[in-house]
């Protein structure tokens, strides 16, 4: 029987869920998955049922991820937007190492694409949390355990999660982005899931160690227009500040991912950077990226279609 592939964040949160994805993806191939859980519920529950050996465990309790990874080869980290990134990184990579792991795929951030000179540069980094991703795919580098970083930007789920309230009571997106020229970076969390599943379950080498996984490059106005399209009704943009939305979101966004949102707003507000698509996604998967509008007509009802 082949060796389970350790998956981290299995059990999936409130947007993304590529843990959650990667299992299901390995899985629907035949291969074992070990799910580590931070808790036992209805959802490590479901896992059980789809086949995974569901382990409850801490990311930053380093005996918690030793014994995750006995008889692993191979693992996909992810960590939420909350503080301990870099302590779960540094104990995940040591543990690799010492494990003897053949591949790490880490879930990271975009930060650029790889042949432009100012890859990885540390005083590049958007936020806080950002430079923490930077950093800790340096870790695993530097713990020789070999590495594929997914370095992606903003997920389609987090723009539902932005928008869908006020859509759905106002038909508007209040936003701090700026003039509705801003371009935002995006892709799809289910692109990147099959991005690290496929690399997961391929038993040779990977071809590079990072990927810049980038599927839409939409100005804000695209954006809004492509909601509209998708609901079936136009859609306003209003730009607000950043202390406006952060009085808005604070109850519901913690401290650590407000401060690296707001400061992702600046960033692209700024305009500094031109953004492109990449063509990551096909190479690896031989499949086509969501697009934003596909994404938003698939969760046309969640969103807020047909009401006003």
């Amino acid at each position: 029987m082949p060796h389970p592939i350790l998956v981290t964040g299995a059990a999936g949160g409130t947007q993304g869920s590529t843990g959650r994805r990667v299992s299901s993806l390995l899985m629907e191939q035949g291969i074992p998955v070990r799910a580590l859980v931070h808790k036992l519920d209805s959802r490590s529950d479901e896992l059980r049922k789809q086949g995974a050996e569901v382990v409850e465990g801490d990311l930053l309790n380093p005996a918690s991820v030793q014994a995750a990874m006995r008889n692993i080869k191979r693992a996909f980290f992810t960590y939420p937007v909350a503080d301990g990134l870099l302590e779960a990184a540094t104990i995940f990579a040591a543990a690799a190492r010492d494990a003897g792991l053949e591949l790490v795929v880490n879930n990271s951030q975009f930060q650029g694409r790889p042949e432009d000179p100012a890859f990885r540069d540390l005083r590049r980094a958007p936020s806080s949390r950002n430079l923490q991703h930077r950093l800790a795919d340096r870790i695993f580098d530097w713990a020789q355990v070999r590495a594929v970083h997914l370095q992606a930007p903003p997920y389609y789920e987090n723009v539902r999660a932005l928008v869908s309230r006020s859509v759905a009571e106002k038909s508007t997106v209040f936003l701090p982005w700026g003039e509705d020229t801003t371009v935002i970076p995006l892709v799809g969390a289910e692109d990147v899931s099959h991005v690290a599943a496929t690399v997961l379950a391929n038993p040779g080498a990977p071809l590079q160690s990072a990927y810049a996984l980038v599927s839409e490059t939409p100005t804000v106005r695209e954006m809004t227009e492509a909601l509209g399209r998708a609901i079936g009704r136009p859609i306003r943009y209003v730009a607000i500040t950043d202390d406006q939305w952060a009085n808005a979101v604070k109850e519901r966004v913690n401290p650590h991912a407000l401060d690296h949102l707001t400061h992702l707003w600046q960033y692209f507000r700024r305009g500094e950077d031109r953004f492109q698509a990449t063509d990551a996604i096909r190479a690896v998967t031989g499949r086509n990226p969501q697009m934003l509008e596909e994404f938003f007509r698939a969760n046309a009802k969640a969103i807020g279609a047909g009401q006003q």
